[in-house]
């Protein structure tokens, strides 16, 4: 005769599938490895970069010299043509001409060009948003669009409990995503996630009304200084905040992912 196992029949057998499963944790649990899968990724494609003592190198965060050239040049030629020209299709030829030379300068070098495209692309859809609007302030319409969008996805984050912060800065910290089941954590990088917020709706909150005043010399230099810096400064403030206290300990993924 068969023996049950012991406790009873039908009772499961200690750390059996499904003990102590509450609803939804299957679901969670499934969902989990792609979202460190997506942790990870964000950790290593982040323009943050981290010297071995835990400072935040600034310069090289924004890619060095070069990198903060190729990010304000484009904007700062075409403002500057367009100030001396008044006139749109010279600031747009010039800021086109900008975007092409950094381009080839990298190709040249034989270097990582994927930066130069994505610049330059965004040249052309300013170009041809001013082009179709036919003013000089719709050079800075995409902008618009591109802020609202990053700026709705991260409170979006913020709402699923998996804010944008805590994914970026998870992996960096050592904690991988094990900050999810430490509320004070969770906290922490949802304040991180509002810090780079609000970088996206100050931005709008000040730069709209230029566009609207049509005052192109304000708006181009908002959108200069407002850019890389602050967005730069926004990500260091979010890592100094995140930081884990000294002598605490993060607990490690359960994946291995820390």
């Amino acid at each position: 005769m068969r023996q049950e196992p012991a406790g009873g029949p039908g009772q499961r057998e200690p750390g059996g599938p499904g003990q102590d499963q509450r609803p939804g944790d299957e679901a969670r649990a499934a969902a989990a490895p792609d979202m460190r899968e997506v942790a990870a990724k964000m950790a290593a494609n982040s323009s943050l970069k981290v010297s071995a003592d835990g400072s935040v190198d600034v310069l090289a965060s924004v890619g060095g010299v070069r990198g903060l050239i190729e990010a304000l040049a484009p904007g700062l030629v075409f403002l500057g043509v367009f100030i001396g020209t008044q006139s749109l299709n010279p600031a747009l030829i010039a800021a086109i001409a900008v975007g092409v030379v950094l381009l080839a300068a990298r190709l040249v070098r034989r270097q990582q060009v994927m930066s130069a495209i994505s610049g330059l692309v965004g040249i052309l859809i300013c170009a041809l948003f001013a082009r179709v609007g036919g003013e000089a302030r719709d050079y800075y319409v995409p902008g618009f669009y591109i802020n609202a969008v990053y700026a709705a996805a991260l409170v979006l984050s913020i709402l699923v409990r998996w804010p944008f912060g805590g994914l970026l800065f998870g992996f960096l910290h050592g904690e991988g995503t094990a900050w999810r089941e430490r509320p004070a954590r969770v906290r922490v990088y949802t304040a991180a996630t509002w810090i780079i917020v609000g970088v996206f709706l100050v931005r709008l909150a000040v730069q709209l009304p230029l566009y609207f005043a049509n005052d192109v010399t304000l708006l181009g230099t908002a959108r200069l200084v407002m850019g890389v810096p602050l967005y730069v400064g926004a990500l260091v403030l979010a890592w100094v905040i995140t930081r884990p206290v000294k002598g605490e300990e993060a607990r490690p993924d359960a994946a291995g992912g820390a």
